[in-house]
């Protein structure tokens, strides 16, 4: 029986979306490690982002009971040793599905809001795919920005002290490209066996990322 167990958090509107089939990707590796894999596809879960009077926090009241889908989220995220969120970049930030998941699960009194942090002693990897070329100007950027964001503004600051931010480039199988000047450039799609040798790549560095992490054998 597994002893550790991973919740992997996946935020994409498609189905068919390079963020699922990386989750999926991210999952088997898990399982292959002896993890218990919680995969948590918020769309095909029906989760509405949208904060909701029943999931609005309430600064007098540390112990308001939030609606039952919040709660069972929280749920899932007590029982996870790791999480492990996989989303698509959109304006150097996560996507709405997944903001709204922060916004309506990790609320006051549960993730934030206590002296002994209910989170402390989880590991948490945030995996974004970007569009941008790996060694651009915006890339660096954009590293730099979720990191600060994602590791420092939520994670530590729900006392989850073992955190990182990585993001995987080249996403689109085109290449993009943002100058110094901002000016962007794509270049041509690939097709056939580059392309698809381009994306057997991205889901080895997805495995390698989560394998560093978690330091898994």
């Amino acid at each position: 029986m597994a002893d550790r167990t991973a919740l992997i958090v996946v935020s994409h509107h498609r189905a068919d979306s390079l963020t699922v089939h990386i989750g999926d990707v991210v999952a088997a590796r898990l399982k292959e490690a002896g993890y218990a894999v919680d995969l948590l596809d918020l769309n095909a879960e029906g989760f509405d982002p949208r904060m909701t009077v029943a999931d609005q926090p309430d600064w007098d009241d540390r112990e308001k009971v939030y609606s039952p889908e919040t709660r069972a989220h929280m749920e899932r995220i007590l029982a996870a040793d790791a999480i492990i969120p996989v989303f698509p970049v959109y304006w150097n930030s996560p996507p709405a599905l997944l903001k709204g998941w922060i916004d309506r699960v990790w609320n006051y009194g549960f993730a934030y809001g206590r002296s002994k942090p209910k989170l402390a002693g989880k590991r948490m990897l945030w995996l974004g795919l970007a569009g941008a070329a790996e060694g651009d100007e915006y890339w660096a950027m954009l590293q730099g920005i979720l990191d600060r964001v994602l590791r420092d503004g939520i994670s530590f600051y729900t006392g989850i002290s073992e955190a990182a931010v990585e993001v995987l480039p080249d996403a689109e199988g085109e290449p993009q490209i943002v100058d110094a000047d901002g000016n962007f450039t794509t270049g041509e799609a690939l097709t056939g066996a580059e392309r698809t040798s381009h994306y057997a790549a991205i889901d080895r560095r997805a495995v390698e990322r989560v394998e560093k992490f978690l330091a898994l054998g």
